[in-house]
């Protein structure tokens, strides 16, 4: 079953049965806001919106990154699945995915953070129903979706992190506007939620 978060909440990476889950995805998807006027549908443009994982040390040090132009990490525990140029394949699927082998991620990794940015430039005005959602790859299962409401003037959000808990790793939701191109745009607006 899957639980529907709001910003700030979290839910623990943990199988019904308690046990760890291994492999986890992250997918992102998104639809172009419906346009008015002739003249807008006339000129308006794909949205290009990119997802990314920034990888994190305990003293926030940055030690990876996955995105588009870098589809695995050195480590080979984050992988993403390929960039989608236009979004909105399937309405409520997944435009791109980022697949995370828990088990796998170096112990200096302490948090990832997935992030969402349009490298075209248009703003959130210009999507809607804009959403991530943790996934148990072994079965397919969505655990989490946080779904971002309303548009709004900025070119980026940090979407989401998955962390180290002493319990094991652990989802919260963030869904913060930032502004940016790529992910290095964004991170001086990530540290805060580190």
């Amino acid at each position: 079953m899957s639980v529907n978060l709001g910003k700030g909440e979290g839910i623990s990476l943990r199988k019904s049965d308690g046990s760890a889950l291994s492999v986890v995805r992250m997918g992102l998807g998104w639809q172009a806001a419906a346009r008015k006027g002739f003249l807008a549908k006339l000129m308006a443009r794909e949205i290009d919106l990119d997802a990314s994982a920034v990888l994190f040390a305990a003293d926030h040090q940055l030690v990876d990154t996955v995105y588009f132009n870098n589809l695995t990490s050195k480590d080979g525990s984050v992988r993403h699945t390929g960039d989608n140029l236009t979004g909105g394949a399937v309405k409520g699927g997944d435009d791109e995915s980022i697949l995370v082998d828990l088990q796998r991620v170096p112990a200096r990794v302490q948090q990832i953070v997935f992030t969402v940015n349009s490298f075209t430039g248009q703003t959130f005005e210009a999507v809607q129903d804009a959403f991530c959602r943790l996934v148990d790859e072994s079965n397919g299962q969505e655990l989490a979706r946080y779904t971002l409401t309303g548009g709004g003037p900025y070119t980026a959000q940090i979407m989401a992190k998955v962390q180290r808990t002493a319990t094991g790793w652990q989802m919260t939701a963030i869904g913060a506007p930032a502004t940016g191109r790529t992910f290095k745009d964004l991170l001086p607006a990530i540290t805060p939620h580190l």
